[in-house]
């Protein structure tokens, strides 16, 4: 018996057995419960996520001799004979192949006849986009007003070519790409009915490379199980596949964590002796810190995470600002790979690039006449006497008290708390938007200016919360009122030290004495909004 590959031996027979299309789905079975079938329907979506699966269905479901709660029983006359490719009103019609108007004209010559075995005749065209104009013209008055016994069940994968006459007369239904998870689950499904063996990772490398599509997942997977002589390991699909996993990505983003550098680079090592598609290798890297992202912002999200674990590790080693950071540098290196000498040592520039720009952190220096303390992307030149002999040593408070074996002083100064709590983006506006009315052990109480209001949601009130009770080291209560403050709040004062900035740039430029001999003798002006203060 010839074999049949997995994408049509698990192709589906009924709405149950349907994977990722429970909107179209639903919206079937209403119809065919209430009796309210459209003359003409089309199934729009990209390439092996069951368009012309679920016509099938449905050709059958309206034939049935015997449903069963809506669904093709599977076991009448009508089923088997439609399973088998014998069900003489189903007219099945490749369009990529018949596009001439003879063609249609032939083939709706036959629709006035009633349908010989089922109830109705079922007219089933794929890649209907693929139809000419004149073919086009022809289908729609029959389309418009075909006779009661006959159905068109339209498929595409590209609406956009159907003339708008052709699609205002059908019920359109776009079907989804299917989620790794549940391309996932179909795997796992398939294997235990079939008794073949497999690692889990490399299902999910499978389901991945899928892109959304079912069938396409199905044949990677037919291939695995002939490439792993019966078997699917990772190792095999890593191979076959000739492009990174996940795991290697994950590795990466784990040493860039870390400032690791030579870790990065045998890690790109290694992925280059596998001959993998460095630009494939940065698409998967910004999808994993696009998703970071979202879980960062909404912890919610992680639960329907295909790869929860994975993501809630290293949400927690990356601030919200890095993966900023490094989703910008890995968009702006994909679109300047391609003018990098070779794809390895472009994506090695773009690792590199991530790990340099990464903001530093503040670090002693030693020098004898001039020191640069790097705080964040800023470097300050400090200017020391020449005869300064001792190293520069900068302390954290924090670090002081270690070394003397004492607590760390906490400032009650609001500002300095704001600094010392290490605060995230948003929750930091939160932060500077209020004024410190009180804290004692228990309690801090904040007082919000009121047009800044917004910014307050339960979550960022709980990390600001829980930010106080780690600089503290006690379990306080963080209550917020909102109001106007008594004194400017952090933001305010902020925002008048960088006007005052300004305005000391501006007034430093136009009292220099070269700019104004710019001005007198070629008759030079200063560009408005051109002053930056340094």
């Amino acid at each position: 018996m010839n074999y049949q590959v997995l994408a049509r031996k698990w192709r589906p027979h009924n709405f149950t057995e349907v994977v990722g299309q429970e909107h179209v789905v639903k919206s079937l079975i209403n119809a065919l419960q209430h009796n309210r079938l459209h003359h003409a329907y089309l199934f729009t979506g990209t390439r092996g996520v069951g368009k012309t699966t679920i016509a099938r269905i449905l050709a059958k479901a309206i034939n049935c001799e015997n449903l069963q709660d809506f669904n093709p029983c599977g076991l009448c006359s009508v089923c088997r004979d439609l399973d088998e490719g014998r069900f003489l009103d189903l007219i099945e019609v490749d369009a990529a192949s018949r596009t001439k108007v003879e063609d249609t004209r032939d083939l709706l010559d036959n629709a006035q006849y009633a349908p010989n075995q089922g109830r109705y005749k079922v007219y089933l065209i794929d890649e209907v986009h693929m139809l000419s104009g004149h073919s086009f013209n022809a289908l729609l008055k029959t389309l418009e007003e075909p006779p009661p016994h006959v159905k068109f069940l339209l498929a595409t994968t590209d609406p956009h070519k159907i003339p708008v006459t052709v699609l205002s007369r059908c019920l359109q239904f776009n079907l989804k790409h299917l989620q790794p998870s549940q391309i996932f689950t179909q795997m796992s499904y398939i294997l235990e009915q079939e008794s073949v063996s497999f690692e889990v990772p490399a299902l999910k490398i499978l389901a991945r490379a899928a892109d959304g599509s079912m069938r396409d997942g199905l044949s990677l997977l037919d291939q695995a199980i002939v490439f792993g002589n019966g078997n699917v390991t990772t190792q095999d699909v890593n191979t076959m596949l000739g492009t990174i996993a996940q795991q290697p990505v994950e590795a990466l983003l784990m040493a860039l964590a870390d400032s690791n550098a030579p870790a990065i680079l045998d890690k790109i090592n290694d992925t280059a002796n596998i001959q993998a598609d460095f630009s494939d290798v940065l698409q998967q890297i910004l999808q994993v810190l696009h998703r970071i992202a979202l879980v960062q912002q909404v912890p919610a999200l992680i639960d329907h995470e295909f790869d929860s674990e994975m993501l809630t590790q290293l949400a927690s080693r990356f601030t919200s600002e890095d993966v900023q950071l490094y989703y910008q540098i890995g968009l702006i290196g994909q679109r300047d790979l391609d003018l990098a000498p070779d794809p390895r040592s472009g994506f090695e520039m773009v690792m590199l690039r991530m790990l340099t720009f990464r903001p530093a952190v503040l670090k002693n220096v030693t020098t004898k006449k001039s020191a640069t303390v790097n705080v964040g992307v800023v470097t300050k030149e400090i200017n020391l006497p020449s005869n300064q002999s001792h190293p520069l040593e900068i302390h954290q408070p924090s670090a002081i008290a270690k070394k003397n074996n004492q607590p760390p002083e906490i400032s009650n100064n609001w500002t300095d708390m704001i600094t010392a709590m290490k605060l995230e983006s948003i929750t930091r506006q939160l932060a500077n938007n209020c004024e410190l009315e009180s804290i004692d052990d228990k309690c801090c109480t904040l007082l919000l200016d009121a047009p800044h209001q917004s910014l307050l949601t339960p979550m960022r009130a709980d990390k600001l919360q829980k930010s106080l009770q780690t600089l503290h080291g006690k379990p306080l209560k963080l209550v917020i009122n909102i109001g106007k403050p008594a004194t400017d709040t952090p933001a305010v004062q902020l925002t008048k030290e960088r006007e005052d900035r300004q305005q000391a740039a501006v007034d430093a430029i136009n009292s220099d004495n070269n700019v104004r001999a710019l001005k007198d003798q070629f008759d030079a002006r200063i560009i408005p909004g051109s002053i930056e203060p340094i």
